[in-house]
């Protein structure tokens, strides 16, 4: 049981010295890119090797054996971030990374026998593939040099099962910190530091704190929005799995602050690995007096629920959530009155995601001084983001508010795959909009992005190059944002599917340049008159991509061509003159006579008449027929 300050230090300097009589400490990233490529099954492979040499060890073991030295501890950690190049095997307390770590073969071998020997198996470590230089640690790697972890600080560092991993990073001190203050203390900092919430709004959580804090009721709830629900984003979620502890922290400080006593986790029943430890990370927090009743021995109590999701996207909007963790269907409300004044079961209520209750225990431990002096005067601290698409380094990143998306995409991200040409960056996911390679050197922060109508959203980043169409992806992310509405609002229900139906006419060629105009105003239309933030943002995608991409919405309009050579209505099947032997075969199998010819001559394609139904394409033994975009 954690009784003081003190009982926190001695956890801590106890498992630090536990962790320095180890030879050394293998930590197997477990997050979801690398345990789908076998993470879990190189750390069973890692532990087997080990005890064949019995070199394999534990924390516990460590602490009963003080003053031994050694053997080697393995932990699953979470997300290293370095995704594509997984599984990632880190080599502490050297920092040596190994990727793409195989559990079969002769990897898990020659790693174990390079830490005995105190060398490097350098065909495993990261090759530069522009230099071809050996990078054997993370700090020589630019995808990892050139980020700033604040919120995810501890993920693919600490064990996430073990609150003493935690506790060893000065877990909980920011906990400790707030109950020597008063709540308007802990209000004020939050407040000068100017912590904008990560979650997409960017609406400054302390502002949102105060407001609740004011209100004079016998009860107040605070929520953590882990409902993490736009395609390729996975920020929340590695941290939930990776350091839940800072999570409840964040939330413990929070709940202090504004004087509630109880607190929802709301997250989507789609992450099992992140409801199975936050609710194990509670039930630890609760047992060592960090949460429940009487918190470090104050009069302080937060008692802290985990309210599964089934995935809706509306969800991730705030009165949306609180409708779901109320037993109703997840639909958004109209507002005022704002959470903060009337939200769970008409208390006052502060909803914050997952990140922006990360930063929190930081700030109480660091200072304000130091937060502000990470990002820019207005968007102070860092941003996570899942750094996708064609992109030569893929995976989850942390940047300072500030930087260039120049920098995230050449520097941290390597540049385009293939040495191809970047056509734009979908930033924000479905709510947000897409920039182009003119855009490079706009900073990366709330308003910038919103000057070019894109949005910080939650984080999701897609570098697209010059095989991507647009007026696709566009419609891929109507289409995502159509069937997650929760059809409570005409403007929303029935506008974002008139604007799908239009855009899925112009990728099957049957589109106007009228469409265009109609799109627009359609567009306009739902911003202005959809309830929630979710029905507002949901033309974003489209409206900027016009702005952006006229000219390739043009192609396919009037020319009835895909430029990227993507939409597969748009394309024609021509028949070559030169491989054409007149086998007849093709004219057989189509099913509208669209192949005309004669045995003597080779055949040719109607191209009014054609389906594209390819039928042509299968049976051709010569290659003679082409599909031309």
């Amino acid at each position: 049981m954690i009784k003081t300050r003190q009982d926190m230090i001695t956890v801590q300097e106890r498992y630090g010295q536990a962790l320095q009589r180890a030879k050394a400490r293998f930590v197997v990233c477990a997050g979801p890119g690398c345990v789908a490529s076998g993470s879990l099954q190189v750390y069973e492979a890692l532990v087997q090797e080990l005890k064949e040499r019995n070199l394999h060890t534990t924390v516990d073991c460590l602490l009963e054996a003080e003053g031994q030295r050694d053997g080697v501890i393995t932990v699953n950690s979470g997300c290293q971030g370095f995704c594509q190049l997984g599984p990632l095997v880190r080599v502490e307390p050297e920092g040596i990374l190994y990727t793409k770590v195989k559990a079969d073969g002769d990897d898990v071998r020659e790693i174990v026998d390079a830490m005995e020997a105190h060398t490097v198996v350098t065909h495993l470590c990261y090759h530069d593939p522009r230099t071809h230089a050996i990078m054997p640690t993370e700090q020589e790697i630019p995808f990892y040099k050139h980020q700033t972890r604040v919120a995810l600080a501890n993920c693919g560092i600490v064990d996430p099962e073990d609150i003493r991993s935690y506790m060893q990073r000065g877990g909980y001190q920011g906990l400790a910190t707030a109950l020597e203050l008063a709540p308007e203390e802990v209000l004020g900092k939050i407040l000068q530091a100017n912590l904008r919430g990560r979650g997409g709004g960017g609406f400054p959580a302390g502002r949102k704190w105060a407001i609740a804090a004011a209100q004079k009721t016998d009860h107040k709830y605070m929520i953590c929005n882990g409902d993490e629900g736009d395609p390729g984003a996975f920020m929340d979620r590695s941290i939930m799995e990776g350091d839940p502890h800072s999570v409840i922290e964040g939330m413990l400080i929070a709940g202090y602050a504004i004087g509630a006593s109880e607190g929802y986790i709301y997250v989507r029943a789609e992450y099992p690995l992140a409801v199975q430890r936050l609710r194990q990370t509670i039930d630890d927090a609760t047992k060592h007096g960090l949460a429940g009743k009487n918190i470090l021995g104050s009069d302080f109590s937060f008692v802290i629920h985990v309210k599964e999701g089934a995935g809706a996207f509306v969800c991730g909007e705030e009165s949306a959530l609180i409708a779901s963790i109320e037993g109703d269907r997840g639909m958004s409300r109209p507002k005022p009155p704002f959470p903060a004044v009337s939200g769970l079961w008409g208390k006052p209520t502060v909803i914050n995601n997952v990140e922006t209750l990360a930063n929190v225990a930081q700030i109480l431990v660091k200072g304000v001084d130091w937060f502000r002096s990470i990002g820019t005067e207005d968007s102070p601290g860092t941003k996570t983001f899942a750094l996708t698409g064609e992109v030569e380094n893929t995976g989850l990143i942390e940047v300072p508010m500030g930087k260039t998306l120049k920098d995230i995409v050449f520097t941290i991200g390597g540049g385009i795959r293939d040495g191809r040409q970047l056509k734009g960056v979908q930033i924000g996911g479905p709510s947000g909009g897409c920039l182009t390679e003119s855009h490079l050197e706009i900073i990366v922060d709330f308003d910038s992005l919103k000057e070019v109508g894109a949005m910080m959203g939650s984080g999701g980043m897609v570098v697209m190059d010059e095989n991507t169409c647009v007026v696709e992806v566009a419609r891929f992310f109507m289409n995502f944002i159509q069937h997650e509405s929760c059809g409570k609002c005409t403007f929303c229900r029935e506008g974002t599917l008139q604007m799908l139906q239009i855009l899925q006419r112009i990728v099957d060629g049957h589109g106007e340049v009228e469409d265009l105009d109609l799109l627009i105003e359609i567009g306009e239309a739902v911003q202005l008159g959809s309830l929630c933030g979710l029905g507002k943002s949901a033309p974003n995608p489209v409206l900027s991509t016009l702005a952006n991409f006229r000219d390739e919405y043009l192609a396919h309009v009037v020319d009835k061509r895909c430029p990227a050579g993507v939409c597969h209505n748009l394309r024609r099947l021509v028949i070559s003159e030169e491989k054409c032997r007149s086998c007849w075969l093709c004219v057989k199998v189509c099913p509208v006579n669209a192949i005309s010819g004669s045995r003597k001559e080779p055949y040719k394609i109607n191209q009014e008449k054609c389906i594209k139904c390819d039928a042509c394409l299968t049976v051709c033994r010569f290659g003679a027929i082409e599909e031309v975009y």
